[in-house]
This record gives C-alpha cells, sequence and structure tokens, in this order.
C-alpha cells in the first residue's frame, strides 16, 4: 500500500507539473501580478501591470488582485525562488503582451508557481481519496477500487488541466478532500494531527476562493458530527477549529496590508464586469436550465469532458445504502448540491474561456469518491468496461491538460472544437521540455508518456496484488 501511494503521488504531481497554461490569461496573469509586486515592490498593488490583464481591481489610482489572495500567496515563494535564481526582475521588462522576454519571465514563475501549489495539492488529496475509498469500498476490491476513485479524480477530470493554472478551483477541489480524509481519519483514530489539519484545510478553501465556506461549511458539520461520539470530541473539535482560524489569518492580514483595512476586499472594486455588482459579488439564486448546461450542455458539460462521473450518482446510492459510509454519502451528497448551486446562481456561471464548468470543479474530488463503491460491486467484466470509461477520461484531459484548459465561449463543443481539433491535433502544446529545453511539443509529449505510462502500469500491477483490478 505504502508503494501505492508513493507511485500514486508521483504520477499525479508529475502530470500536473509537466504541462502548462498560458501566462497571460488573465486569471492566471493577475494572481501573479499581485505575487511579483508582493516579493519586489513590498506591497500589493499592480499598477504596472494594469494594462496587461482584463481582471483587476481599481481603488483610487491604484490597481489591485481583484480576487481572493489564497492562490497569490501561494505564489509568493515561486516567485521569490525565481527571482533569487535568476536575478530578474519584471522592471526589466517591456509591459506588453507581445514582449516574448517579459512572457518567458512570467511563464517560470507560473510553472513554478504551479509545481509547488496546486499540482502537490491534487496529488496528496489523490493519495488520500485513494486512502478513504480503498478503506471504505470492503472487500478484496478496496484497493482496485480506490485506485480507480483516485486515477478518475486526478486525471480523468479536468482537475488535471486546472492544477496547471494557479486559479483556484483545484486547489479548493483538493483541499475539500484533505479536510474529508482528515476528519474521517480523526473520528477512527481520535488522532489530534487530522483534526488540526482538517480544519486548516477548509480555512485555507476560503483564503483561496470565498465562495468555498459555503460547500466548506457542510464538511464542518459532517465532521462535528462524525466525531461528536468520542469522549475526546472538545479537543479534536477545538483543534480542528484553531486549524481553521490559523489558516484563515492571511485573509484579513492580506486586506490590511493591500487595502489599509480588513474589511475590504478586491471583488468590492472590479472594473469591466458590471455582473459583478449583483447580488453578493455576482451571486444570486441558482437557475434550474443552468444545472443542464453545467452538467450535460455541449459548451460547459461536466460529463463531456469527464464521462467517468456519469457513474458517480450509481456510486453514491450505493454509499448512501450501506450504514457504515450513510453519513459520508448525505455530505458528499450536500457539498456536490452546494457547489452546483452556487455554479448556477453564479453571473458569469460559464466561467468565460474555460473547458468544462470550472466552478463546479470543488466538487469533482467527493465525486469521484463515489466510483469506489460502485466499482468494488462490479463483476470483472463490468470492471473492464469500467476501466476503458476511466481510460476515455484520462484520454481527453491529457488533451485538455497539455492543449487548452481555457476554452474560448465562441467554440461549441470546446472539448473537440476549441481542445482536440483546433490545438492538439496541430500540436499546439505546453510541455515543460518543449518550452525550456527547445523539443518539439509532441517530443515533450512522448517524453511524458515514456515515463507516465511505466508508472501506471507499475500503480495496476502493484493493485492487482490486492485483488483490485480486472485480471487478478
Amino acid at each position: 500500500m505504502k508503494t501505492i501511494r508513493i507511485l500514486l503521488f508521483a504520477l499525479v504531481w508529475l502530470s500536473c507539473a509537466w504541462f502548462g497554461s498560458w501566462e497571460f490569461n488573465p486569471n492566471n496573469s493577475t494572481r501573479l501580478f499581485a505575487a511579483i509586486s508582493m516579493v519586489e515592490d513590498g506591497d500589493a498593488t499592480i499598477d504596472e501591470f494594469r494594462d496587461l490583464t482584463i481582471d483587476k481591481a481599481i481603488f483610487g489610482p491604484h490597481a489591485y488582485l481583484d480576487k481572493a489572495p489564497g492562490m497569490t500567496l501561494m505564489a509568493v515563494p515561486a516567485v521569490a525562488l525565481a527571482d533569487a535564481v535568476t536575478g530578474e526582475r519584471a522592471s526589466s521588462f517591456v509591459m506588453a503582451l507581445g514582449d516574448p522576454s517579459l512572457a518567458r519571465f512570467l511563464r517560470l514563475r507560473l510553472r513554478l508557481a504551479t509545481a509547488i501549489g496546486p499540482a502537490v495539492l491534487t496529488a496528496i488529496a489523490a493519495v488520500l481519496l485513494f486512502d478513504m475509498a480503498a478503506s471504505t469500498a470492503g472487500s478484496g476490491a478496496g484497493v482496485g477500487a480506490g485506485l480507480f476513485a483516485a486515477l478518475a479524480y486526478a486525471l480523468g477530470t479536468p482537475i488535471w488541466g486546472w492544477s496547471t493554472t494557479i486559479f483556484g478551483h483545484a486547489a479548493v477541489a483538493a483541499l475539500y478532500v484533505i479536510a474529508v480524509w482528515c476528519f474521517w481519519r480523526a473520528s477512527l483514530t481520535q488522532g489530534r494531527w487530522p483534526a488540526l489539519i482538517g480544519g486548516a484545510a477548509l480555512g485555507w478553501a476560503v483564503v483561496v476562493e470565498y465562495q468555498a465556506v459555503l460547500a466548506g461549511s457542510a464538511i464542518a458539520i459532517w465532521a462535528v458530527w462524525r466525531v461528536w461520539p468520542s469522549p475526546r470530541r472538545w479537543l479534536l473539535l477545538g483543534l480542528a477549529a484553531a486549524g481553521g482560524v490559523v489558516a484563515l489569518l492571511p485573509l484579513p492580514l492580506y486586506n490590511l496590508f493591500a487595502f489599509g483595512t480588513v474589511f475590504k476586499v478586491g471583488y468590492s472594486g472590479v472594473v469591466g464586469f458590471e455582473g459583478m455588482q449583483q447580488g453578493l459579488f455576482g451571486l444570486t439564486w441558482p437557475r434550474p436550465i443552468l444545472l443542464w448546461e453545467i452538467l450535460f450542455g455541449e459548451r460547459r458539460g461536466l460529463f463531456w469532458v469527464a464521462p467517468v462521473l456519469l457513474i458517480a450518482p450509481l456510486g453514491l446510492a450505493t454509499m448512501a445504502d450501506e450504514r457504515r459510509t450513510r453519513d459520508v454519502a448525505a455530505m458528499v451528497a450536500a457539498v456536490i448540491l452546494i457547489v452546483l448551486m452556487v455554479n448556477a446562481a453564479y453571473v458569469y456561471w460559464d466561467g468565460g474561456n474555460s473547458t468544462g464548468p470550472r466552478h463546479a470543479m470543488p466538487a469533482v474530488g467527493l465525486l469521484a469518491l463515489c466510483l469506489a463503491p460502485w466499482w468494488a460491486g462490479l463483476k470483472p467484466a463490468g470492471r473492464w468496461a469500467a476501466g476503458a470509461v476511466l481510460g476515455v477520461s484520462i484520454g481527453l484531459n491529457l488533451c485538455v491538460a497539455s492543449a487548452e484548459i481555457a476554452a474560448p465561449p465562441e467554440f461549441r463543443f470546446p472539448i473537440w472544437s476549441a481542445v482536440i481539433d483546433y490545438r492538439f491535433l496541430r500540436g499546439d502544446l505546453r510541455t515543460w521540455p518543449s518550452e525550456w529545453f527547445g523539443w518539439s511539443t509532441w517530443g515533450g509529449l512522448y517524453l511524458y508518456g515514456t515515463v507516465a505510462v511505466p508508472l501506471l502500469a507499475v500503480l495496476i500491477l502493484r493493485a492487482r496484488r490486492y485483488c483490485g483490478l480486472p485480471g487478478a
């Protein structure tokens, strides 16, 4: 089991760090600009970069990050490291979108930020999801079920692609999985560290994306219910609360640093997006028609880019039928429902440039958890069929992660038109060998395959020893 965990972490981290996203994508760049300003200028303004991004907040004469600060704060070490090693600073470059030197400067810092941030979080979450799924699936199929769920989550959905960015979606999805595993583990072992870390994961999720507090509250309520029978409940809940408070502290401290007050956030100064003035920073009422679009619509439908998740409702029903997992099923259902409702209530529900419904991504980890009990109940032939569906999902998301995670909104059925046909088949890919060592993009992709495929094969062979996969 230990070897499987190590190999799984390595495969997922490598897969996320190998590919990249466009450094001038506004959601990437505005977060990166703020991190650069914090490191190089000692302030949070992005005045020198204001013409390079449409995503910004304006307060008085200054421009700022218009997002929650979590991903920017996570990018600060990468910027500081790159600056120290290269000796370069942003002020040395021409501030123009077409300047290749500036693009390379930003690209290095973005790649480092994703490698030590979202890629690590997604890899950790994949291992913990494997552990929880393997333990709760029951019978000798537990290891195979856990591996199926973990691979589906990390490589069979757009979580893979979003982990190559410093958007907050993949990070929040991972933090939800980490929190759920921690509270589940704390309830079984009465462990203090899992309770502390679980609270911290939920707290940091809010620093990354403010709306994470909504679905995170469902996890917190479940955690209270889960540990309540324990004689150490007050200790565990106190540690969880302490972890959450400590993890939340950077939010008011950033606001104080950036704006001089803890009561101002970047979203209140957004320019160019009038819809953000509706409701609470763009959140109004869920529209039922949008739920269809989020799940099945040809432009943003989740199941077009992650067909393996079509099975998740069956797994959720299986979890709900089992007494020992009924509480987990209730929590998972609540989190999924809240995330979907929030997405359907958002004025910019489609996410602009996005492959799949990016605002629904925080639910993906727990959706994938539902796959494990369903897989465990299959006969060998059914597991082969499920493996084929997972293979299709991984193939689709390899195209997405290597070619385009932010498909433009004007494309219909973007998984084909914007990603596979327009970019992937033409070799318009982003791999680190092609970006930094002059390899062709296809060469960079083939090298990834020569490393990742053996890793995956060893994972499967190891899992078969536990009678968890077809053919065992």
